[in-house]
């Protein structure tokens, strides 16, 4: 079956341009151009449901694209969205993630390579929309339609708003609790297709941690309202971040004031769970959300990182983000402890700090041995006396670093 793909765009060369890039991959894509300059602004109805990716540029005739993208995503079982714009503004980008854009570039700054990876990690989430949609929601949340003119499909209390983001073996959704109406954002994580007797007791390990997580009472773990379980599948129901995560606030720039703090609230988090036996295993800048208070929260504990390992480093060394903040022991599959945390927050304070992550390669391999045997980089001059946190963060031996949390939070430069 052919791929579908809508264009939106109120310049045709750009469109043209955009075209070139998916059909020297997809030579039987259907695709589909709309020029709002002269046919004027969408429907109100447009759902676009014919179409597999839609892809939005920043000015659509009268009409902002980031407005048009937020109104877009919001409606139930809207298609993966990628934004182009053409402002060199950090927060553009950052508001199209946040309005629901799978990914942003810039209009000038096209890679092909990057945007085919892009609209394929796109299609890959709108394959998998059907069938975790229909197992939780039922045909409501396919469709958007639930026979009684709402929002989406409903089901155990919970009103489908919006598809967020989707994976091997999870989904997330943006969704209303019935019976408050405040917005909760619900995790389904499904038993993958050749799950172990090892994963199964990793989805009964993730309820277990996800209840003593309820439990913990810190502002920087996210705040966990309802869990359960199913025949295939397991699902959390948490709490809803409108501000984004790290990587927002990364890509805008931070000054080292802002740096530390984020790195203190991440580390007295941390200090919480490892309290009570937890590690969470993959932390890195996606999995740490914004409040629109400016505080932080962790989220995403233990089984996503247990069910995907299988899958993050490919045959063909595609990178999927989490070899960037492994430490040398987890890279290499060795036990970890809690220093092993410590080390990822050493990476993302890096990060943070420079804009730059500490060390990356042509493979996810690459970056693993560079983990493992590279050099500490150096910070920039004026940073110079954060260097010794940065060493004690992403020391090789784990005896070499912070042993705990609590040297983390008393370190003074």
């Amino acid at each position: 079956m052919s791929h579908r793909f809508m264009i939106i765009d109120a310049h045709p060369e750009f469109r043209t341009l955009l075209m070139h890039h998916i059909t020297t991959v997809w030579h039987d894509a259907v695709i589909t151009e709309y020029d709002p300059h002269v046919s004027g602004a969408l429907a109100d109805t447009f759902g676009g449901a014919d179409h597999d990716v839609v892809l939005i540029g920043h000015r659509l005739g009268s009409m902002d694209g980031l407005q048009a993208l937020r109104r877009y995503c919001a409606r139930p079982a809207f298609p993966p969205a990628i934004f182009f714009t053409s402002s060199r503004d950090p927060a553009d980008g950052a508001r199209a993630l946040q309005y629901g854009a799978q990914s942003f570039f810039h209009k000038s700054d096209i890679g092909h390579a990057a945007l085919i990876a892009a609209l394929r990690r796109a299609l890959g989430s709108r394959r998998s929309l059907a069938s975790t949609d229909s197992l939780f929601f039922g045909e409501g949340g396919q469709d958007g339609k639930d026979g009684k003119g709402s929002k989406g499909g409903s089901a155990r209390g919970y009103r489908l708003r919006r598809k967020i983001a989707s994976g091997d073996g999870s989904a997330v959704y943006l969704t209303e609790h019935e019976a408050s109406g405040r917005e909760v954002v619900l995790k389904i994580l499904r038993e993958v297709p050749d799950a172990t007797d090892e994963d199964e007791d990793a989805l009964t390990r993730f309820l277990q941690e996800a209840e003593v997580i309820a439990e913990l009472d810190n502002p920087n773990i996210v705040r966990i309202h309802d869990l359960g379980i199913g025949d295939d599948h397991a699902y959390i129901a948490m709490e809803y971040f409108p501000a984004g995560d790290l990587r927002t606030r990364i890509r805008a720039g931070m000054d080292a004031d802002e740096a530390l703090d984020v790195a203190r609230q991440i580390a007295g988090a941390l200090k919480s769970i490892h309290a009570v036996g937890i590690l969470h295993r993959d932390l890195k800048p996606g999995n740490i959300m914004l409040r629109e208070d400016g505080s932080i929260a962790l989220i995403d504990f233990g089984l996503a990182k247990r069910l995907r390992l299988r899958a993050e480093i490919t045959g063909t060394g595609e990178i999927f983000g989490t070899p960037y903040y492994m430490s040398p022991e987890q890279g290499h599959g060795r036990d970890t402890d809690e220093r092993s945390d410590l080390y990822s927050l050493g990476v993302i304070l890096y990060e943070m700090l420079t804009g730059e992550k500490p060390y990356t390669a042509d493979s996810a391999m690459g970056i693993i041995y560079k983990h493992g045997h590279a050099d500490i980089p150096r910070l920039p001059a004026e940073l110079a006396a954060l260097q010794p946190l940065v060493d004690g963060l992403l020391a090789k031996d784990p005896a070499d670093r912070f042993q705990c949390a609590d040297e983390v939070l008393a370190w003074q430069p």
